[in-house]
C-alpha cells in the first residue's frame, strides 16, 4: 500500500516537472477579449465627445495636440466699428496707364514686348503703336503729302528767285515767301510723320507693369484702349464705399482685412458725390503686404468716436453654428468647453467686439475654436 502511493505521488511530481517547460504566456480567448475591451475603453475615453447637454469632454492630451489655446474676457468700454466693403487699387499718385491716342498696330520696343510684372523706369519706351488706315484713308494721305511736295518745291524756286533780285524785289516779298516755304515744310513733316512713322509708348512713371494685356507684336489695337498698367507695389490704396456719410466727421482709423491678411489704413479723403448711393471713401495702406493684389476685395473696418461696452476677442474664436448663428467656445472646466451663442460688432482687422452672451472672467477659446466645432 505505502509503495502503491510513493509511485503516485512520483507520478505526480513527474507531470508537475514536466509542464514547467511549457509557454506560460499563453492566454486564453476570455483573457484576450478582456484585455481588447479595455483597450477599446481606454481609446474612447481619449476621444472628444460631444455630451448630452451640447457641450464636448476633450481630454487634456486631446487639447495639447489640437492646439486648443483661450484667453480671459474682460468687458470693457470699446471704440465701435463700422464695416465696410473696400476694393484694393493702386495709389493714384504713383500709378500710371498707357491707351492708344489712335488706332494702330502695336510693335515691341527697345527692350521686346512688355510682360507683366516687368520694371520701368519714367519717360522708358515700352513698344511702338504704328497708325494703321483703310486703303482709302491711306491713299488721300499719299496724295496729300504729293501735293504739299508739289506747293513746296513751287515755294523753294520762288524764294530762290526773289533772293536773286534782291534789291529789286521789295523785303517783304522776300520774307512772306520765306515763310511760305517753312510752312509748307512743316506740313509736309506732319503729313509724312502720320503716314509712315510710329508712335512710341513712355512709361509715364516708374514702377512695375501690372497688366500689359497679353498683348503681342503686330496686334491691332483700338483708340483708347488701355495697353499698359503701372503700379508701385510699395504704393497701395482701399476705396470703400460707405452707405452713411456721417462717417467721415467721426472716422478715427480704419483698417482692413484681405482674407487671413490684416493691414492698418490711413484715411486720405472722401468724395462728394455719391456712387451707387454711397459715398466713396478711399484710404492709403501703410504697410502694404507682398501678396496683396490689385483689385482684391477687402472689408474695412472704420473705427469711429461712438462707444460700446463690449469684449475684444480674436476673430479666429468665432466661428458658425450649423444653424448660421455666431457663436465661441468657452472653457467652463479643465476638460470640458460649451458653446454660447452671442452678438458682435466690428471692431478692427483682428478682433471683434462680442456685446452680448459673455460675462468677464470667462475664458474663450482662440485657437483651436473651428476644430471643436467639427466634433460630433
Amino acid at each position: 500500500m505505502a509503495l502503491i502511493l510513493f509511485s503516485l505521488m512520483s507520478i505526480s511530481s513527474a507531470g508537475v516537472f514536466a509542464h514547467g517547460d511549457d509557454d506560460h504566456d499563453e492566454q486564453t480567448p476570455s483573457a484576450i477579449s478582456k484585455k481588447g475591451t479595455t483597450a477599446a475603453i481606454n481609446i474612447v475615453q481619449e476621444a472628444p465627445q460631444r455630451l448630452a447637454d451640447a457641450s464636448l469632454f476633450v481630454p487634456k492630451s486631446v487639447q495639447r495636440r489640437l492646439g486648443i489655446r483661450t484667453v480671459q474676457i474682460q468687458t470693457s468700454k470699446l471704440t465701435a466699428g463700422i464695416e465696410l466693403n473696400g476694393t484694393l487699387i493702386a495709389d493714384p499718385e504713383t500709378s500710371g496707364r498707357i491707351q492708344a491716342p489712335f488706332s494702330g498696330s502695336v510693335q515691341p520696343g527697345p527692350k521686346g514686348m512688355p510682360v507683366d510684372g516687368r520694371k520701368v523706369v519714367k519717360g522708358e519706351v515700352l513698344a511702338y503703336l504704328q497708325p494703321v488706315a483703310s486703303a482709302i484713308e491711306q491713299g488721300n494721305q499719299k496724295a496729300q503729302l504729293a501735293e504739299i511736295e508739289a506747293q513746296l518745291a513751287i515755294a523753294e524756286r520762288k524764294l530762290k528767285r526773289y533772293e536773286q533780285l534782291e534789291g529789286a524785289v521789295p523785303q517783304k516779298e522776300i520774307d512772306s515767301a520765306r515763310i511760305e516755304r517753312d510752312a509748307l515744310r512743316q506740313r509736309r513733316s506732319f503729313v509724312a510723320t502720320s503716314v509712315n512713322s510710329a508712335l512710341p509708348l513712355r512709361a509715364p512713371v516708374s514702377g512695375i507693369l501690372s497688366a500689359s494685356n497679353r498683348l503681342q507684336a503686330g496686334q491691332i489695337v483700338d483708340a483708347r484702349e488701355v495697353l499698359f498698367e503701372i503700379v508701385d507695389p510699395n504704393r497701395l490704396a482701399v476705396e470703400a464705399l460707405a452707405y452713411d456719410p456721417g462717417i467721415v466727421g467721426t472716422l478715427q482709423s480704419a483698417s482692413a482685412r484681405a482674407g487671413d491678411i490684416a493691414v492698418e489704413l490711413n484715411f486720405v479723403g472722401g468724395g462728394r458725390q455719391l456712387r451707387e448711393q454711397a459715398l466713396p471713401l478711399l484710404f492709403r495702406v501703410t504697410r502694404p503686404d507682398a501678396t496683396l493684389v490689385i483689385g482684391q476685395p477687402v472689408k474695412v473696418i472704420v473705427r469711429t468716436s461712438h462707444g460700446i461696452q463690449g469684449a475684444a476677442v480674436p476673430l479666429q474664436a468665432v466661428t458658425r453654428l450649423s444653424s448660421g448663428e455666431t457663436a465661441v467656445w468657452v472653457h467652463t472646466g479643465p476638460e470640458r468647453f460649451a458653446v454660447r451663442k452671442i452678438r458682435t460688432q466690428a471692431l478692427d482687422a483682428v478682433n471683434i467686439a462680442v456685446v452680448d452672451g459673455l460675462h468677464d472672467g470667462e475664458r474663450v477659446v482662440t485657437d483651436g475654436a473651428s476644430l471643436l466645432s467639427q466634433v460630433r
